[in-house]
């Protein structure tokens, strides 16, 4: 395997690097300023300006939609192509993706209708989401049940003449209390009786305007609303949606599941690296400025051996998270998927303990909102859950590395 990028590659690289420079980077303090003014106006859950100025400017620098691979709709990048330039934009995590078009769970919920959409659903819902026009949710997770068991769904979707009607509670659907977001992706029962467990469940789209949808809260993760974005616990109560709003059919749920979350988990492991570098960079600088009895900390041994093991842990999860990459695009999602498994574990701890040295050498002012810091830690801690958390994919690692011997 060849990990050495391609010169469109290399390209793509240089012009994104130089986009963060020149407008990413610089905005991100008058990016948080904004959603402050609009929340103290009575109201944090508005688009922003500088968003939307940035995104024209991403637009017309041609780094739009670079996430979707063998698509018509995308920069036609395989996983491997992306996830370099994925990274780019992980330094800047709450700002950069969203301004390329390339944030979750709009990414995820795009790809799931280029491969499962029917042509008026793409039509309807793509377009507009291809375009930056509209934002989206994906609603799977549940208050009720142990989520990271997905079988224990208990929402339902059931068929009534044309229509069907949908019933249950949802939280943690990402980008819902955006008044942007017009469209979910819900998962829940379609035929609860039937033998096999994973054949159950289904997916539909529900646009927020249907009768019967209720945003209840936005969530916080360690304080954060992340507005106008944020986390939406939404009630479905008798709503009713075309039967032909289905996605695939009724029993496919688990198959589009797997189908949208390897991605995913690429792009989180990805942006999670470049978070990491960042932390890293931060730590080294601050390290060589400040002084502590008598001598710059970068002097003080414990701080080298936490740079030496930072380096070394980003650029082991770097390394994984492109050996995944490469078999997703060689062997598919399917054979990778223990690859996948290993990176979704590796990844946001590796960030946590680099953020977390990070803020130990910025000493009272890495855990304020003077650096990126501690929102960098808040998010990357969150990830041990998101799309599964470490011990449903270190079970599955486990079971198949025990499968190999069986009968031997």
């Amino acid at each position: 395997m060849d990990f050495e990028y391609s010169p469109k590659v290399k390209d793509l690289q240089k012009r994104l690097n130089a986009f963060m420079d020149q407008n990413i980077y610089p905005n991100e303090r008058a990016f948080h300023d904004e959603i402050e003014a609009n929340r103290a106006k009575g109201n944090a859950w508005v688009p922003t300006k500088i968003m939307e100025d940035m995104k024209e400017k991403a637009r017309a620098a041609g780094l739009w939609n670079l996430f979707l691979p063998e698509s018509k709709y995308g920069a036609g990048l395989t996983n491997l192509e992306y996830a370099p330039l994925c990274e780019i934009m992980g330094r800047s995590s709450h700002f950069a993706p969203e301004a390329f078009n390339c944030d979750a769970p709009n990414t995820g919920n795009m790809e799931v209708l280029v491969r499962y959409g029917s042509p008026a659903q793409q039509e309807e819902w793509l377009v507009p989401l291809l375009e930056g026009k509209i934002r989206s949710g994906f609603a799977m997770t549940e208050p009720g049940v142990a989520s990271s068991d997905a079988t224990n769904i208990e929402a339902r979707i059931d068929r009534k003449g044309d229509e069907y009607i949908i019933n249950g509670r949802k939280w943690w659907t990402s980008g819902a209390p955006d008044p942007r977001c017009k469209i979910l992706i819900f998962m829940g029962k379609t035929d609860p009786e039937n033998a096999s467990r994973h054949n159950q469940q289904s997916m539909v789209l529900v646009p927020m305007d249907t009768p019967g949808v209720t945003m209840m809260r936005a969530l916080t993760v360690f304080g954060y609303d992340h507005a106008p974005h944020g986390h939406g616990e939404i009630d479905f109560k008798d709503v009713r949606v075309p039967a032909s709003n289905i996605l695939l059919g009724e029993g496919r749920g688990f198959e589009i599941a797997q189908g949208r979350l390897g991605p995913g988990r690429i792009h989180h492991c990805m942006r999670l690296i470049g978070v990491a570098e960042r932390a890293l960079e931060a730590m080294c600088k601050r390290a060589l400025k400040r002084v502590a009895f008598h001598k710059p900390v970068a002097d003080q041994g414990v701080t080298r051996e936490r740079i030496a093991n930072a380096r070394m842990l980003i650029d082991q999860a770097r390394l994984l998270t492109l050996n995944a990459a490469w078999k997703m695009d060689t062997a598919g999602n399917k054979v990778a998927r223990q690859e996948i498994a290993m990176i979704k574990v590796v990844a946001p701890n590796m960030a946590c303990q680099v953020i977390d040295w990070a803020m130990q050498v910025h000493g009272a002012m890495g855990v304020c909102d003077d650096v990126f810091l501690a929102d960098a830690y808040a998010n990357s801690r969150t990830l041990r859950f998101a799309d599964g958390p470490d011990e449903v994919h270190r079970n599955a690692i486990a079971k198949q590395e025990l499968g190999r011997y069986l009968g031997k």
